[in-house]
């Protein structure tokens, strides 16, 4: 009896001490690589972007600071062809986590791409309406009937389609032309084009006297302005939290620091590395709190703006099929980096009508 019960005993034992080292195996298990991707490319087509904490985070190379001691490669990808081209790598299984603007953010999802919505990479984001010089237009009315040159499925779009819908007018009552930002500058300044709708980049086309702005998104409601992103492909996710959680917070201590007012001028300079000059990001924030602007969290307002903006492209017919935006989002690992670096109240949480 007794070598019986001694033997029970020791199994037990050996088990108890083995289940814990089968977890440890499971929580080092690493990922050789973190492949990150961002729509956004600078002048000259170098790979550094702007206007986000997601960007910032690149310019930096901090995510790589936290990865460096694990032997993890941190790649990047800055894909010219912005939100189109990195939906077509995620249905490729080519990145892990992207920024990614609005529109397609929701038209890849919608399409079945398999990623989890981890945090708000920045929202409040203004857009542009600019003419030639010696253009007389003066409102989006005076443009029926005109060439107006956007880039197609990337954030811009959905924006343009509501902002001319509030103004009673609809995309039959324009020739659109779809363009980048450099070949649509390149295109007012021909005549090919007698508008150009786009982000903050047409600062440095009026400085040069190439476009006047003849309207600013600024002062439209927040869902008329453009957001992004943070996303995750899920199998990534499922299979590395932890490596998703640390990289969150990074992007969180990022976010803090630019919500900062003490830091708007240094940030500003390590924006303009993308190529724009500073006072461009001086002039495109006048009046904006980018605190709100840089708030990750996913609180009732972001997630009331997600799904009004599904409904909005859904109802334009830029998007097709829907989405459980509910099952899709995943909080946990911004509120985790808000609990571990004491940022809980950092950053208000706002009900569903943003109060």
């Amino acid at each position: 009896m007794y070598k019986w019960t001694k033997i029970l005993f020791t199994g037990v034992v050996v088990a108890a001490t083995l289940v814990p080292a089968v977890q440890v195996m499971a929580t080092e298990a690493k990922p050789s690589v973190i492949r990150l991707a961002s729509p956004y490319v600078g002048s000259g087509n170098r790979p550094v972007g702007y206007g986000s904490y997601y960007a910032t985070t690149q310019t930096l190379g901090l995510i790589e600071k936290e990865f460096q001691k694990d032997g993890i490669k941190v790649q990047w990808n800055n894909f010219k062809g912005a939100g189109p081209a990195i939906n077509e790598s995620y249905a490729n299984g080519l990145v892990d986590i992207t920024w990614l603007g609005d529109l397609p953010t929701l038209i890849g999802k919608a399409s079945r791409l398999d990623t989890k919505l981890i945090a708000v990479g920045g929202s409040h984001d203004n857009t542009y309406l600019a003419v030639a010089p010696d253009s007389q237009a003066k409102t989006w009315a005076d443009l029926k009937g005109k060439r107006i040159g956007f880039f197609r499925g990337t954030s811009i779009h959905l924006g343009l389609y509501q902002i001319i819908k509030k103004y009673g007018l609809t995309e039959k009552d324009f020739r659109f032309v779809n363009v980048d930002g450099p070949v649509g500058y390149a295109a007012l300044a021909s005549g090919d084009v007698d508008a150009i709708f786009t982000n903050q980049s047409i600062f440095p086309v009026v400085d040069r006297g190439i476009a006047k702005i003849i309207y600013s998104s600024k002062k439209e409601p927040s869902q008329l302005q453009s957001s992004g992103y943070i996303l995750v492909s899920s199998k990534f996710e499922q299979k590395y939290p932890e490596t998703v959680q640390r990289v969150v917070n990074v992007l969180v201590k990022q976010a803090a620091w630019e919500s900062q007012a003490s830091n708007r001028e240094a940030l500003f300079k390590l924006w303009s590395k993308s190529g724009l000059s500073y006072n461009t990001f001086v002039r495109a924030n006048s009046g904006v709190d980018l605190k709100a602007h840089s708030a990750p969290i996913l609180d009732a307002y972001n997630v009331s703006l997600i799904k009004q903006k599904l409904k909005a492209g859904q109802d334009l017919k830029l998007i097709r099929g829907t989405i459980d935006v509910d099952s899709w989002i995943e909080p946990k690992y911004v509120n985790n980096a808000l609990k571990s670096q004491n940022l809980q109240n950092f950053w208000t949480p706002l009900n569903a009508s943003g109060k």
